[in-house]
């Protein structure tokens, strides 16, 4: 009866962390459409513009780079951090539809002389995003117009972003959109894709019991029509739109668009978003992670068990009922008791990582478990890295506390220059970092690049609000006395016996981060493909669910290896400790350059660089993370053993 307790809360964990993967708040108010305009509906549907991206460059742009039809009265709504550190530039566009109106027209002309030099930059600049597949990404009702297309097994999976176009290249092959239609077949074209059909689907609440019409799907086909006549466009069909990969003569691109609208009441808007959730096919390969990260858990957990409940109290025993003489003899963990919380070498660098750890931990979860809840689901742009900044920003005093204590403990006395690093080192690093990247996105003109006033909003937040608490936070740390340890430690340090390779820091260390690295690599592929390949994420039960996997996966793996080298009679266990872990995140870099390698198609220094540069600040990150919670539970553990040793000592005395 006691072995099933354990295995009902896990299943009941997985049940209901899984099913917040397809829960989520829509974010916004729901808006009515209707015939006529009234004060509870509207009749004009705005269709808004995103930046432009693709997956063989890391360089997003806005869609006013490009030369395409631009709206006479340009409205940009208020963005969010979390969309401007995105890179997100979100405007109105000349497309205007009314409600229930069906319409083919034309949005504008544009025209390309052949000897202007203006013109010859505007059309290269076209060229060169439809060589790289560049992709659009609008938006109607705060939902993405998505295209939906069949793939392979009869599914069909929904893009929330179309392509400008596509080329054929110089020996007759089509690339990316171009293979949907053999008409493209000219060698070394370009075909635009000047002309969308777009479908809006509404839920009308004639029986609901509110007025109007509420949109539940926008969908769109991209097409290349060639117009025979601008001013009488036509939306059926047509030959495509070619720009010659070497223009001769002039080009003219007339874009336009059609709108139709359908009706379905079996659509609820609060789930209208699961139509392009459900065409992602991922949710059985996330059950295998699951489950493969579960089977690790159960194994270390029965591995730190059989030493807690059986080695520990044999050898405790043993201890006890030999003579004293015997157990200085003795070998093992026992024997290094008077130098096992002898202050390690670099404390402060250690309570300083320690400190911005704990404070990376705590943002972590909170906004994990926010996004499981589904505060920040996909429908609130940004809200997910607005939510961990100023978490981020506002947990300075854990951060603080956490490495003054830690110092103290380890006999430390430089506490200015302690709270300043906890304040400074690691934040310091990562912005160095991002702003070097940035540099790169201002030299390329991409829309990614921040802009100074955000920057300067960022510093600030940093040397106003974060630095601030973690002053308020070292302050109370170093208040309290030092953590106190439950043996004492020997003048003399104990000369540590020679190590087999196993034993040793540097194999320890490596195979420490193995099984981590093990439990989170598939929810990894998901997490790089929505940062580098624009993917929707949208599964934060499977991720938040994960996560917890990994805190267990973490703290085992690290306290199976501390009690080996502690067996081991090799005591310095507090940067080992922290580094066991922490190496999950060597594991985590090898994967990106594998991922970068093998998945992408990225092209040109520039985006490799950022790539990389991007990548090293989510390694830095992870480091802090995992090593943090390989340093904790190994001190726990640590602790706990002692106390009992020593406790047993004394009943032994007595």
């Amino acid at each position: 009866m006691k072995m099933r307790q354990p295995v009902g809360l896990v299943y009941f964990l997985v049940v209901y962390f899984s099913s917040c993967s397809a829960f989520y708040l829509p974010g916004l108010a729901p808006v009515s459409f209707c015939d006529k305009e009234t004060e509870e509906c509207q009749t004009q549907i705005e269709v808004f513009v995103n930046r432009l991206d693709s997956v063989e460059s890391v360089l997003p742009y806005e869609y006013d780079m490009f030369d395409f039809c631009k709206d006479d009265q340009e409205k940009r709504p208020s963005e969010n951090l979390g969309q401007v550190l995105f890179g997100e530039r979100i405007e109105s566009s000349p497309y205007k539809i009314k409600f229930k109106e069906n319409a083919c027209q034309k949005v504008c002309t544009k025209t390309y002389k052949a000897g202007n030099k203006d013109d010859t930059s505007k059309l290269d600049f076209l060229k060169m995003g439809m060589q790289l597949n560049y992709q659009h990404h609008w938006i109607i009702d705060n939902m993405p117009v998505t295209w939906c297309y069949d793939v392979e097994d009869g599914q069909k999976y929904c893009n929330p972003g179309f392509p400008i176009g596509c080329f054929v290249t110089s020996d007759g092959r089509a690339k990316d959109a171009c293979v949907i239609n053999s008409e493209f077949n000219k060698k070394n074209t370009f075909y635009v894709f000047n002309h969308v059909d777009i479908k809006i689907t509404y839920h009308s609440g004639e029986n609901e019991g509110w007025r109007g019409s509420r949109l539940v799907a926008a969908t769109l086909e991209p097409r290349s029509i060639k117009q025979a006549d601008e001013n009488k466009p036509n939306c059926e069909s047509g030959n495509p739109m070619e720009v010659p990969g070497e223009v001769k003569g002039d080009i003219t691109i007339v874009y336009t668009y059609s709108v139709t609208f359908e009706e379905n009441n079996t659509i609820k808007w609060a789930s209208r978003w699961d139509y392009i959730l459900v065409s992602m096919p991922h949710t059985n390969i996330q059950w295998f992670s699951i489950m493969n990260s579960l089977v690790i858990v159960l194994f270390l957990s029965g591995m730190v068990a059989m030493i807690m409940l059986r080695t520990l109290h044999k050898d405790i025993a043993r201890y006890n009922q030999v003579d004293q003489e015997d157990a200085q003899e003795e070998s093992g963990w026992k024997q290094v008791h008077g130098d096992v919380f002898r202050p390690p070498r670099k404390g402060m660098l250690l309570s300083v990582f320690l400190g911005q750890g704990t404070q990376i931990f705590i943002m972590t979860f909170i906004t994990l478990f926010l996004a499981c809840l589904g505060f920040l689901s996909p429908a609130n742009r940004g809200a997910l890295m607005t939510c961990a900044v100023v978490l981020w920003v506002l947990l300075g005093t854990p951060a603080g506390y956490v490495s003054a204590r830690l110092y103290k403990t380890f006999g430390g006395e430089k506490w200015k220059t302690n709270v300043l690093l906890t304040a400074l080192l690691c934040p310091g690093i990562v912005f160095a970092d991002f702003f070097m990247m940035n540099l790169i996105l201002w030299v390329e003109g991409s829309s990614a690049a921040i802009p100074f006033g955000t920057l300067v909003a960022i510093l600030a937040m940093w040397f106003g609000i974060s630095v601030p608490l973690t002053f308020i936070g070292a302050y109370f740390g170093f208040k309290k006395p030092a953590i106190k340890q439950p043996v004492q430690t020997n003048q003399i340090p104990r000369q540590i016996p020679e190590q087999s390779f196993f034993t040793k820091p540097i194999p320890g260390i490596v195979m420490g981060g193995i099984l981590p690295f093990g439990c989170i690599f598939i929810q990894l592929f998901f997490i790089l493909n929505s940062i580098w390949s624009h993917q929707m994420y949208y599964m934060f039960g499977f991720l938040f669910l994960v996560f917890i996997i990994l805190l267990i996966t973490c703290s085992e793996a690290t306290i199976l290896l501390c009690y080996f080298h502690l067996c081991a009679e090799d005591y310095h266990w507090w940067w080992r400790s922290f580094l066991t872990s922490g190496f999950t995140a060597v594991y985590l870099f090898i994967y990106a350059v594998y991922y970068f390698f093998s998945k992408l198609q990225i092209i040109g220094a520039a985006s490799t660089i950022l790539y990389f540069g991007y990548t090293m600040i989510m390694v830095l990150i992870f480091f802090l993370f995992t090593g943090t919670i390989g340093f904790f539970a190994c001190f726990w553990f640590v602790n706990k053993i002692y106390s009992v040793f020593v406790d047993s000592c004394v009943v032994c005395e007595l």
